[in-house]
C-alpha cells in the first residue's frame, strides 16, 4: 500500500513513519492465524480451530466491547462454554456495581412523558407560553421552566433581529443599521437554539443568549457565599435566582467552583442544577453518558454488545427533532434491551410502537387516502387553504416507515418484495401513531387514520382488522426465510467476518427458523460452528470507533467519571452515539473505518487516553502494571528484545505478545511528548462541558489521591493501543 506523508496529530516524526505506516498496512494484511503454531503431524478435528489462550481471548474480542484484566483467567477458571450460557441469560449476572453508577443518572429511568414535563424542550415551554399547558407549582420545576422561557425569548429575539437585518440588507438599506442591531446580528448568524443543544454542541455558560448583560456580572465573593452554603440551603437560593441572576452566577464560577456547586446534593439536585442551564442538554448528556458508561462497566457485556448491534439496526437519529433525545431513552431501555437475547419478532413489534421509531421514519405523519382523517384534512384545506393548521396536519401516506421495514429491518434489499407491496404495508401501519408526541406520549392506533377495507402483502391477504393488522404483517415478515438469512448474515458480519462463510449463514438462518426467531439460538449455532473458531478469522475484524473506545476504556481499566469526553471523542472519530442520519445506521465492516486520517486520529486518541489527557478518564497505571498476567507473559516472551514494563503492557492490552514491527515502534517512542501532542485533537476543556461534566456525573470513588502518571507506561500502551493488534479483534 502507497502511503501519502502523514502528520500524525502532532506526534513526534518518526511515527509517520512507523505507526501510520505500521496500521494502514497491517491492517489490510491479514494476521498469522493463531493456530497455525499449532497443528500437529496428524491433524486431529480440532487441529483447525484456535485452541488454548487464543481461543478465550478470541471469545471476549468478539462477544464482549473487549477483555478487561483479569478477564481471561476468570473464564478459564469457569470454562469457556459455561462462561457463554451465563452471558445468553444476564438476568443472573450480578450487575449491581453498574446499577450503582447508574443511580446518579435517575432522569433515565423517567417515562418519557414525565422527563419532558420535568425537563422541557423549546416545544413544552411554548405551549406554557401559551398558555396551553400550566406552568408547574414545584419549585424546582418551576426555575427550570421560569430559565427556559427566558431563554428561549432571548434566542427568539435574536433571530428576529437577524431577519430583520438580513431583510434590510436585501433592501440594499445598509444605513438603517445601527451598532447594537450589528452587534445583535453577529451573535444572532452563529447562535443555535438552545433549547436544542446537544451535548455535542457544549458552549460556555456565557451563551450568546446571556452575553448581552456582561456588565451586570455577578460578583464572584457572592457566588463562593452561595456554594459554602449547606446543600438544601444552597440548592433552594439557586432555584430562587431569577434568569438573568442565574445566568451571571453560572458565568461567575470557575472550574473548581462549578464542581463545588454541586457537592453533596442528591442525584435528582445535580440534574435539577443541570437542566437550569438546559433541560435539552441536561437529557442528551445523560442519554449519551449512560450509553457509553453502560457499554465500558456491565458485566453483561453480550447484552449490551446485542443492544449496540440492535440500535444500530434499527437506527433511529437522535437529531430527527426536539423530541427525539427525549424518546431515545425509552427506546434503548424498553424496546431493545429487554429483547436484545430475545426473540426476533418481540423486538420487531417492540420498535414498530416505539414512539422513537414512530416519529423517526415519519409513521406519525401518516395517514390512510380512504380513511376518517383524510377526509375530514382534504374538507378544511378546501375551506382554508392558506392556513396554518391545515398545513401542520397529516399530508397523505407516508411509505418511510413501510420500506425501512421490510428492506433495512427485515427482508433485506433483496427480500421479495416490489414497490406495491411497500404500499400496501404502509397502509396497513396508518393508525399507529403517537398520543401526544408533543408532550411524550405513547404507542396508540387511532382508527380514524387507519386505511379501511383488507390489503395484499407478498401475495397474502391482509383482512380488514385495524390494529391487528399490522401485528399480522410484522408476523409475517418476521418468520419469513429472507429475514432468517439477512439477520443470520448481518449477525454473522457483526461477530464473524466481513465475509461470513455461505454455509455458516445457512445454518444460522435454519437455527432462525426453527427456534421462531429465538436470538439465543441463533449465537449458539455461531459460537457452536467450526468458522467461528476458524484461525482464518481470528483478529481479523477491525473494531468500529465505539468497539474501539469502549475497548481501550476496558482494557485500561480506566475510571471513568465523566462521560462526555468521551462521547465528543466519538463524535471525532466519525462514529457520535444516535448519530446516523440515515436509516441504514453504521456498516461493521471494516471498509468505511480503515484511512490514513481515522487510524491517525485513532491513535492520537489512544495516546490521549492513556496520557490521562482526557476529562474525566483516568488510569491507575500502577495497579494496571501489577496485573498477574504479567509475570505469566514475560515467561513466555524471554526469549524477546522488550523490556518487562512492556511486555506487561502488551499482556495486559493485547492478550499475547506483539509483532517485532509493533515492539520496535513502542519502546522508540519514549520521549513523553506524544501525549501533549494527541491533547490537541482529544483533550477537552473544563467548562466546555458546563455543568454537565463536575455536576452531573459524580461516580469518582472515595480513596487515596490518583497515583503519579508513569509517562513510559503511558505512551507505550497508547501506541499498543493504536497498534494493529489492538484494533483487530
Amino acid at each position: 500500500m502507497r502511503l501519502a506523508r502523514i502528520r500524525v496529530g502532532g506526534l513526534n516524526s518518526s511515527i509517520e513513519g512507523s505507526i501510520a505506516a505500521l496500521l494502514c498496512f497491517f491492517l489490510c494484511v491479514p494476521p498469522v492465524p493463531a493456530a497455525a503454531g499449532m497443528r500437529k503431524k496428524k491433524p486431529s478435528p480440532q487441529a483447525s480451530q484456535i485452541q488454548g489462550d487464543a481461543r478465550v481471548l478470541h471469545a471476549l474480542n468478539r462477544l464482549t466491547f473487549g477483555p478487561r484484566p483479569g478477564d481471561l483467567a476468570a473464564v478459564k477458571e469457569i470454562g469457556l462454554d459455561r462462561w457463554f450460557e451465563q452471558q445468553l441469560h444476564p438476568a443472573r449476572i450480578d450487575d449491581s456495581a453498574l446499577e450503582a453508577r447508574l443511580a446518579m443518572f435517575p432522569a433515565m429511568k423517567l417515562q418519557q412523558a414525565e422527563l419532558m414535563r420535568r425537563y422541557p424542550n423549546a416545544q413544552v415551554l411554548r405551549q406554557v407560553m401559551q398558555q396551553r399547558l400550566p406552568m408547574p407549582t414545584d419549585p424546582a420545576e418551576r426555575a427550570i421552566y421560569r430559565d427556559g422561557i427566558a431563554r428561549y425569548e432571548q434566542t427568539r429575539a435574536k433571530q428576529e433581529a437577524a431577519q430583520a437585518v438580513t431583510a434590510m440588507a436585501a433592501n440594499d438599506q445598509p444605513a438603517a443599521m445601527t451598532a447594537k442591531e450589528k452587534n445583535v446580528a453577529d451573535l444572532a448568524r452563529g447562535a443555535e437554539e438552545v433549547s436544542t443543544a446537544l451535548p455535542g454542541d457544549m458552549v460556555d455558560p456565557a451563551t450568546p443568549a446571556m452575553a448581552a448583560h456582561e456588565e451586570q456580572f455577578y460578583s464572584g465573593l457572592e457566588a463562593v457565599k452561595i456554594i459554602n452554603l449547606p446543600p438544601d440551603e444552597r440548592m433552594n437560593r439557586i432555584l430562587a435566582m431569577q434568569p438573568e441572576e442565574l445566568a451571571n452566577f453560572r458565568r461567575s464560577l470557575s472550574a473548581n467552583e462549578l464542581a463545588a456547586a454541586a457537592e453533596g446534593l442528591t442525584p435528582e439536585q445535580r440534574e435539577i442544577l443541570t437542566a437550569l442551564a438546559g433541560g435539552p442538554r441536561m437529557v442528551g448528556a445523560e442519554l449519551l453518558a449512560t450509553r457509553l458508561l453502560r457499554d465500558v462497566y456491565t458485566k453483561r457485556q453480550l447484552e449490551a454488545v446485542m443492544t449496540d448491534f440492535w440500535l444500530n439496526h434499527f437506527n433511529v437519529y437522535v437529531r430527527k427533532n426536539q423530541n427525539e433525545p427525549y424518546l431515545l431513552p425509552s427506546y434503548e431501555r424498553d424496546a431493545i434491551r429487554p429483547h436484545a437475547l430475545g426473540r426476533f419478532e418481540d423486538l420487531l413489534v417492540a420498535t414498530a410502537k416505539s414512539p422513537a421509531m414512530l416519529v423517526y421514519l415519519d409513521n406519525v405523519q401518516s395517514i390512510g387516502p380512504g380513511s376518517l382523517a383524510a377526509t375530514r384534512v382534504a374538507r378544511l384545506k378546501a375551506q382554508m387553504p392558506d392556513a396554518k393548521v391545515t398545513a401542520a396536519m397529516p399530508q397523505g401516506l407516508n411509505e418511510n416507515y413501510a420500506r425501512e421495514l421490510m428492506e433495512l429491518h427485515t427482508l433485506g434489499v433483496n427480500g421479495g418484495y416490489t414497490q406495491a407491496d411497500v404500499t400496501q404495508v404502509a397502509k396497513v401501519f396508518t393508525g399507529w401513531t403517537v398520543e401526544q408526541p408533543l408532550r411524550g406520549g405513547g404507542f396508540q392506533f387511532e382508527e380514524r387514520r387507519h386505511e379501511p377495507g383488507s390489503k395484499t402483502v407478498m401475495g397474502k391477504k391482509i383482512n380488514d382488522g385495524g390494529e391487528r393488522e399490522g401485528l399480522e404483517v410484522l408476523h409475517i415478515l418476521a418468520t419469513s426465510p429472507a429475514t432468517a438469512t439477512f439477520i443470520s448474515n448481518k449477525l454473522a458480519v457483526r461477530f464473524v467476518s466481513d465475509t461470513p462463510p455461505p454455509a455458516l449463514v445457512d445454518r444460522m438462518a435454519k437455527a432462525f427458523l426453527a427456534s421462531e426467531g429465538d436470538i439465543p439460538t441463533v449465537l449458539r449455532t455461531m459460537f457452536d460452528s467450526p468458522e467461528f473458531w476458524s484461525p482464518e478469522v481470528y483478529r481479523t475484524k477491525i473494531k468500529t470507533p465505539i468497539e474501539f473506545v469502549v475497548s481501550a476504556a476496558r482494557g485500561t481499566d480506566a475510571e471513568i467519571t465523566n462521560a462526555l469526553p468521551l462521547v465528543r471523542a466519538l463524535d471525532k472519530l466519525g462514529m457520535p452515539l444516535y448519530g446516523m442520519q440515515t436509516p441504514n445506521g453504521y456498516s461493521w465492516m471494516a471498509e468505511p473505518w480503515v484511512s490514513s486520517g481515522a487510524l491517525v486520529s485513532r491513535m492520537n486518541f489512544a495516546v490521549a487516553l492513556t496520557s490521562n489527557r482526557i476529562g474525566g478518564t483516568y488510569i491507575d497505571w500502577n495497579a494496571l502494571l501489577a496485573q498477574p498476567a504479567a509475570a505469566q507473559m514475560v515467561a513466555m516472551d524471554e526469549a524477546s528484545k522488550s523490556t518487562t514494563k512492556e511486555a506487561t503492557l502488551e499482556a495486559v492490552l493485547l492478550g499475547q505478545p506483539a509483532s517485532e514491527q509493533t515492539r520496535a515502534t513502542v519502546l522508540k517512542e519514549l520521549d513523553g511528548k506524544a501525549g501533549q501532542q494527541a491533547e490537541k485533537e482529544f483533550g477537552i476543556r473544563w467548562r466546555d462541558a458546563e455543568l454537565m461534566g463536575p455536576v452531573l456525573n459524580a461516580s469518582r470513588p472515595a480513596g487515596p489521591a490518583r497515583p503519579p502518571l508513569d509517562r513510559d507506561a503511558a505512551v507505550m500502551a497508547g501506541l499498543l493501543l493504536g497498534s494493529p493488534e489492538f484494533q483487530r479483534r
